[in-house]
């Protein structure tokens, strides 16, 4: 598939500004960090069942690879996003228009890359549909609704006619679908036991194999004349397994189904016995935590399977005597594989959220993709530098903004981190962890600059440092507010504010370095004189605040906390201004002004990112696409793009609309298309120009952001 195709040009419009089903505008997308591998259920290879991503190239999609963000939750109005990016390039293109209203719970790419299957998770007894894309034109085909509760496992025929479903526990239901109709051809029962796993035979469009728990086997004709599946049941024996994953030889002889306790089952798909199992060196090489994902070489090494454990070993076992010829061993589980269109490198998704590019002559790998696993706590940028943002989850890592990738992880021990803030000069990246400690490292090489240990009796729930960068402010789970003098040899706390009754969420410097304001768990919002150290003002409301954030000119306060609105707040007299109800259903976790004041964002369990004015307080543009509460919202200092975290692990990437930009941006953007669109014009396509090499600097070697 061509990434110049049409299609693609129309998937990236799609996800453009457009018009809600409620009036409102849709954010445009700039880009996705996120995956994660974990999954109870097992899946074909070339549908990855995982709670936010598949990583991998499937067969066909020509350096293309796709993954989905998944809804943890599937009782909300806002569907998930198909993300299709390509490989080499940080191209990124969103479907998300006619898309699911659910958890996605599996997906499947077609042999030749033309459509796509997804599948989502619904309320018990209510359907649970089935959507075709087409790849080409890359919009939804066809809603397929027969299904009821969950969509298990898709898989596509090889001439790309027929898509097979199969239901979740309750449903436990076989569905064959014309593809190009939409119309349902037969069904039939899986069985007694619950079923996982369920794929075509390769190469033919009569017969299907499904499995699942306690040694449920089973091989099915399709007869499309008659409109029927007929089963004919595989004999293990007094043998019985739960099945997650299953793969055909390429002559189709032979069937191969990985199993929870580690082994593989070689099944003759002739006689419809069971063959061998293995690895027949098990004892030498375990595979551990079952069986997780399994797929086949082509010319480069024929006759050969790979296989994905739980444990994280990557084993290459010959197919004859299912004997492991080589192996490795990654972090987290192997939760799925998939060749490069070459076939001498597959492409590795761990449940530690990584993505590997692994070589199949010697098992030697790259680093190719990295994100989050967990929660993320906290998201930061540096004082006026756009490029690059921090987050904290279980560590802390630095983001490239504009690639979208990982420049540097810091972990200790295993803790997690609760809020990050990168100093105003731009030499240390400041942190605080639920050991009570707050640490601070260098940008550059991540080596821990100082430590100040029992800062809070329990966890650091918050930190902000001073404009000069010689104060930081922190907060615990106890409502301690303390502040702490900087140098480069020591240390000190200058004074400890104990008047919040619960935990301190958030706190904000103005500008003068005179004044603070602590946003707590117990209702109250207080503003604190930094040069007395003592309490100025304090707000109330009947919420339990979890941001504040201060207008651009100091004059005003915005508040947001468990009672889903935003407040508006003089900051000399303490009273509330306005109130604006965010949202009907959940908190709202954090706030943003931009950089103007002339507009702030806002973020809740609701898992929406709503964009507002600030001086009408009306939402003007939604985005959509998180699945998991969003915890954290910031805009950058360009204030052209935002950036939300998740409770999912997952990092959205939204561009700022161009009536949000600041005059002096919008203007320049326009200059800039009006010389491109000359340029355009006035080159020529016989004479090549000679283009000056720029200068790049390594992030190692930077001193500051700034």
């Amino acid at each position: 598939m061509n990434m110049d195709t049409k299609g693609f040009s129309r998937t990236k419009a799609a996800s453009k500004t457009m018009q809600a089903k409620d009036g409102l505008q849709r954010l445009e997308l700039a880009g996705v960090i996120g995956l994660n591998g974990k999954r109870t259920l097992g899946a074909p290879p070339r549908v990855i069942e995982v709670n936010l991503g598949q990583p991998p190239v499937p067969p066909g999609s020509d350096g293309l690879e796709i993954y989905l963000i998944r809804r943890l939750w599937h009782n909300r109005r806002w569907g998930s996003t198909i993300v299709v990016k390509h490989v080499t390039e940080s191209k990124q293109y969103f479907l998300q228009d006619g898309g699911h209203d659910g958890e996605v719970s599996a997906l499947c790419l077609s042999k030749y890359g033309k459509f796509l299957a997804s599948g989502q998770n619904s309320t018990p007894g209510f359907p649970a549909p089935v959507i075709i894309w087409d790849m080409e034109t890359c919009v939804a085909m066809k809603r397929l609704t027969l299904h009821k509760g969950m969509i298990r496992d898709l898989s596509i025929s090889y001439d790309e006619k027929f898509v097979c479903s199969l239901g979740g526990q309750d449903d436990n239901n076989i569905v064959v679908w014309d593809m190009l109709s939409g119309v349902a051809i037969c069904g039939a029962p899986s069985g007694n036991q619950t079923s996982i796993t369920l794929r075509w035979v390769d190469g033919r469009n009569d017969l299907l194999v499904s499995a699942g728990k306690n040694g449920s086997a089973k091989i099915w004709t399709f007869d499309y004349k008659h409109r029927k599946l007929i089963q004919h049941q595989i004999s293990l024996g007094s043998m019985r397994r739960n099945f997650l994953c299953s793969l055909f030889s390429e002559d189709a002889k032979f069937l191969f189904l990985g199993t929870s306790s580690g082994d593989i089952f070689k099944i003759n798909t002739e006689t419809k016995l069971f063959r061998q199992s293995g690895p027949s060196n098990r004892k030498k090489n375990p595979l551990g935590k079952g069986i997780l994902s399994i797929i086949r070489t082509r010319q480069k090494s024929p006759n050969h399977i790979i296989v994905g454990a739980g444990d994280g070993t990557i084993a290459l076992m010959e197919m004859t005597s299912m004997k492991i010829i080589r192996k490795t061993k990654f972090e987290g589980g192997i939760t799925s594989l998939a060749l490069n269109a070459a076939g001498d490198h597959f492409f590795v998704g761990t449940t530690r959220s990584n993505t590997y590019l692994v070589s199949l002559a010697d098992f030697d790998y790259e680093l190719r993709a990295t994100c989050d696993y967990m929660k993320i706590n906290d998201v930061a940028f540096a004082r006026g530098y756009s490029d690059l943002f921090a987050t904290c989850s279980n560590g802390v890592r630095l983001w490239n903004a504009k690639e979208r990738n990982e420049l540097l992880r810091i972990e200790v021990n295993g803790l997690i981190c609760h809020c990050v803030v990168i100093a105003p000069d731009g030499k240390s990246i400041v942190t605080g962890w639920e050991d009570g400690k707050i640490r601070a490292f260098t940008p550059t090489s991540g080596k821990l600059m100082y430590a100040i240990n029992h800062a809070h009796k329990d966890a650091v729930t918050a930190l902000a440092i001073t404009n000069d960068s010689k104060r930081i402010i922190s907060g615990g789970t106890i409502g301690h507010v303390r502040i702490w003098g900087i140098s480069k040899q020591t240390q000190t706390m200058i004074a400890s504010m104990k008047q919040h009754k619960g935990a301190v969420n958030s706190i904000m410097v103005d500008d003068t370095d005179n004044h603070c304001v602590t946003a707590a768990s117990d209702g109250s919002c207080i503003i604190w004189n930094l040069n007395q150290y003592n309490r100025e003002s304090c707000l109330y409301a009947i919420t339990k605040f979890k941001s504040a954030v201060y207008h651009p000119e100091m004059c005003q306060l915005l508040t947001s906390g468990t009672d889903r609105k935003v407040t508006f707040w003089d900051v000399v007299s303490a009273n509330e201004i306005r109130i604006t109800e965010c949202t009907k259903d959940g908190d709202v976790n954090d706030l943003a002004i931009s950089p103007d004041g002339e507009w702030f964002a806002s973020v809740g369990n609701d898992r929406v990112l709503r964009l507002w004015g600030y001086d009408d307080a009306e939402c003007h543009y939604i985005g959509q696409g998180h699945s998991g509460f969003v915890t954290a919202v910031k805009i950058s200092p360009d204030q052209k793009f935002i950036v939300t975290v998740g409770s999912e692990g997952a990092i959205f990437l939204w561009k700022m609309p161009s009536e949000c930009l600041p005059a002096e941006i919008e203007e320049k953007n326009q200059v800039f298309e009006k010389v491109a669109s000359e340029s355009k014009k006035m080159a020529s396509p016989s004479k090549k120009c000679k283009t000056r090499k720029k200068k790049t600097v390594s992030v190692q070697n930077r001193p500051a952001f700034r």
